[in-house]
């Protein structure tokens, strides 16, 4: 009897699982498992996010027969020896960009075990696309945007029917690693919540173009944290008859930053444009300022609180908080992506550097010099001062 791991990571859904339906529908037994690595430190937000994604997962799992392992350890000696256990060596995996993906992915493979990597983190894989002129990737979004838009998708996986876990193997309570965690009616996890979200806004999704970057109105999908996690399909969204043209783009847009880390693996420590000259400032307590929101100009602050309150920003908040950090403060690119990777549910090494890189002028922008005054901003995007009044009170 065939059996194969399954070790889940960004992809934490049923439905459009390329890596669950497959290896459900060639596979008499599976084993479906998620390793919470310590080695990765996680906000308690995020780590309640996790926690109510992986029991969403499994609840679906049981479901359908199966039901989800979740271990604590490295992830590549934790799947051998889960595999071992289930008299195998096949694992499935879905492929990932990062330094640190591809790192698990070789440690699967020296521990001796034949792993088969498949899509589903993007709509189209980093990989598949790539500029005729030559290169392993484009530097440049629009003639991205071009390509991605003519490329053949793959079809949607549909969930499988049943999941049939080896004789004697059961499944873990998440909350016993991860924390019992009480939900979170603002942005709970799991795929469930993320379909349930997406119902929600679909009736508004076409005012997307005009309302995404109001800082005061709810206009944006806040999907954003759901597909980091895999929580829900990318390729799904992209593909729903709900969704505006424009919010594809920004699908578009982060498969772009995931082609960019994939051949630029250092987004995260070096500047993207060659050449440019970085020369920051040195001062904490500016940084700590920014960090906490008290810097006095009133956008930027109510940007950094919603922050700490919610583990999510506006977008449009996102990059004037940036670039005030980059353009006005002086402040190195680089703490301020870290303090995003440390405080958002959303932040993925490709989207996180790259849009970080976008605003500081060492990234993909062809405006590198770019400044946003943020008494501008405000005064556009938030010409009632909603959004100031929501978070300074």
């Amino acid at each position: 009897m065939r059996t194969i791991v399954l070790l889940f990571t960004r992809d934490l859904r049923v439905v459009d699982n390329p890596m669950l339906a497959t290896s459900c529908a060639v596979a008499d037994r599976v084993v479906p498992l998620f390793v919470v690595d310590p080695a990765i430190e996680a906000s308690p937000i995020r780590r309640r996010f996790l926690a109510e994604s992986l029991t969403d997962l499994r609840e679906s799992l049981r479901t359908l027969g199966g039901d989800l392992l979740v271990r604590e350890g490295e992830p590549a000696e934790v799947a051998a020896t889960v595999a071992a256990e289930a008299g195998t060596n096949q694992v499935a995996i879905t492929a990932d960009v990062s330094a640190y993906a591809k790192s698990r992915e070789e440690r699967l493979r020296e521990r001796g075990l034949e792993v088969r990597a498949f899509p589903g983190v993007t709509v189209v894989p980093a990989g598949k696309v790539r500029p005729s002129g030559g290169g392993d990737h484009y530097k440049v979004f629009t003639p991205y945007w071009r390509a991605w838009e003519a490329t053949t998708w793959r079809d949607l996986a549909e969930a499988p029917k049943s999941v049939t876990l080896p004789d004697g193997m059961t499944g873990d309570d998440p909350r016993v690693i991860l924390g019992d965690t009480s939900p979170s009616t603002l942005m709970p996890g799991g795929e469930q919540a993320a379909h349930e979200r997406l119902d929600a806004w679909a009736p508004r999704a076409g005012d997307y173009p005009d309302l995404h970057d109001a800082l005061g109105e709810d206009g944006t999908s806040r999907l954003s944290p759901y597909l980091h996690f895999g929580c829900v399909s990318p390729l799904a969204l992209a593909t729903d008859p709900r969704v505006h043209p424009a919010f594809v783009r920004q699908l578009c847009w982060r498969d772009f930053y995931h082609q960019v880390l994939a051949g630029f693996p250092r987004l995260g420590s070096e500047a993207y444009r060659p050449g440019v000259v970085e020369d920051w400032t040195d001062d904490p307590a500016a940084f700590e300022s920014w960090k906490a929101g008290e810097t006095g100009v009133e956008v930027v602050d109510a940007g950094m609180r919603q922050l700490l309150a919610e583990g999510w920003m506006h977008n449009r908040a996102r990059m004037i908080t940036a670039n005030y950090l980059t353009k006005t403060l002086g402040l190195d690119w680089r703490r301020g992506a870290a303090w995003f990777a440390e405080r958002l549910l959303d932040a993925d090494v490709a989207n996180n550097n790259g849009n970080w890189q976008w605003v500081a002028g060492t990234g993909n922008d062809s405006k590198p010099y770019r400044r946003f005054n943020p008494v501008r901003q405000q005064a556009r995007f938030d010409p009632e001062g909603d959004y100031v009044r929501r978070w300074l009170g």
